[in-house]
């Protein structure tokens, strides 16, 4: 069997964006003395949202990942996917950074696109990879 490699820098890199998200929210909230909730605070909200959007997509991802890995997808390919992916994560999460970028504000324009680049990334990796996979497969 082989290790997957890939995946599992794909894995580090994501999981330390993942603990980097998670202290700026933590930190927002012991500064803003905000224990659960957003307690009405936009910007305690975007973070939140960075945060948990983040792990909503990269667990199943790097699992997956690691499987296609392992078993009948080429290494440049699964190269290709993952690094798609982690740059399309670090974009939308820099867009979430930013009003314009989580509510679509007039100015600001550039955030928007990155959120929408980060989120058609995500998609577009995850079809491409489960799609590689199945079709590898069958």
């Amino acid at each position: 069997m082989t290790i997957p490699i890939i995946a599992a820098v794909a894995g580090a890199v994501l999981i330390i964006l993942q603990a980097i998200l998670m202290i700026l929210v933590g930190m927002h909230r012991i500064r803003n003395r905000i224990n659960l909730g957003m307690g009405d605070d936009p910007a305690l909200e975007r973070k939140i949202r960075r945060h948990g959007n983040l792990a909503e997509n990269a667990a199943l991802f790097i699992v997956v990942l690691a499987l296609a890995e392992m078993t009948v997808v080429p290494n440049d390919v699964v190269q290709i996917i993952a690094l798609v992916f982690i740059v399309g994560r670090i974009l939308h999460a820099i867009a979430l950074s930013t009003v314009a970028g989580s509510q679509g504000a007039e100015t600001g324009k550039i955030f928007q696109a990155l959120r929408a680049i980060g989120a058609f990334t995500t998609f577009g990796s995850f079809i491409a990879l489960g799609g590689y996979l199945l079709t590898s497969i069958f």
